[in-house]
């Protein structure tokens, strides 16, 4: 991959936080397109996302990570781990809060000590990020952000409204403060290194956790079985299977009359056609795979 030597600011962050918090909000922000998916339901995030976001005199590359939580089964074990992982190896960690949020069950000892247990593992410098400040009155900050300061050493603590992109640019100010001087990671015209087979799996799962009910998009996978390019028609076709664990749950994917799954399949070969910019034929399948979440060898098919 050829890089630009010129020296720049340049590191690696990793967004992390509990599930909700907006980590995927705040990447495509920040990088002023969509790359990572978004939904309005937790844990929406599985793998770790990868954005840069290239500027004149400097280079910022961030990780989008799965949520932390409390996890047992392993497919969320795995999605816990991917982010932890990635805070051993970046040079600034991004702790991003939900400040909408009513306060957790949890006593307020019990919050703090999975906090800690998580914020023990970060060697970089940390700032914290609270997000959604549009959903609040301002008063309500203060003392959040006393709290917090008090609770860990963060280099800096930044209000924002990553949907509105408000506080963005301060918190992009913050983070060049902890970046070395080095070259750049990615050409500059590189706005990720996610293949467009993963981003087009990606936009098919966020259809199905948009298009269907609760229990359904924890139990769905999505496997891209053909990626093929026809230079000459300007078209791609893509054969997806979504992948299910119950016969029950196909029958809700695929709806009556098969009107959810065509419902599924317009809505992401939109965004996969305004992504790739090109016009794409797009087939989906489902297909029952019981308890695929739990088969550590069908995760890693999938990339875990």
């Amino acid at each position: 991959m050829e890089q630009n030597d010129t020296q720049v600011r340049s590191g690696m962050v990793a967004i992390v936080g509990p599930p909700n918090a907006g980590k995927s909000t705040l990447l495509n922000t920040l990088l002023g397109q969509k790359i990572s998916i978004v939904t309005p339901k937790p844990q929406t995030t599985r793998n770790r996302i990868l954005g840069v976001v290239s500027e004149k005199d400097y280079q910022i590359v961030l990780l989008d990570t799965p949520g932390l939580h409390a996890a047992r089964e392993p497919l969320n074990r795995e999605m816990v781990r991917i982010a932890m992982d990635s805070l051993a190896e970046v040079d600034v960690v991004l702790f991003l809060l939900d400040v909408s949020l009513p306060a957790p069950e949890k006593t307020k000892e019990e919050r703090d000590r999975e906090f800690a247990s998580w914020l023990g593992r970060v060697v970089s410098p940390a700032i914290l990020v609270l997000n959604k400040i549009d959903l609040i009155d301002w008063k309500q900050l203060l003392p959040l952000i006393e709290a917090y300061a008090a609770f860990f050493p963060f280099r800096a603590i930044v209000p924002v409204s990553a949907l509105k992109g408000e506080g963005c640019q301060d918190l992009i100010n913050e983070v060049l403060k902890l970046l070395p001087v080095g070259p750049r990671y990615y050409p500059d015209d590189m706005p990720t290194d996610a293949s467009a087979r993963f981003l087009a799996a990606e936009i098919i799962r966020e259809k199905v956790f948009l298009k269907t009910g609760q229990e359904i998009p924890y139990s769905t996978a999505v496997l891209i079985d053909s990626f093929q390019e026809d230079q000459e028609k300007g078209m791609v076709t893509i054969h997806a299977t979504i992948v299910v664990e119950k016969d029950s749950q196909k029958g809700i994917v695929i709806g009556k009359g098969g009107l959810k799954l065509q419902g599924i399949g317009t809505a992401a070969r939109r965004d996969i056609e305004e992504m790739l910019d090109q016009k794409v034929l797009l087939k989906l399948w489902v297909k029952v795979k019981k308890n695929w979440s739990q088969d550590e060898r069908f995760l890693r098919e999938l990339g875990f």
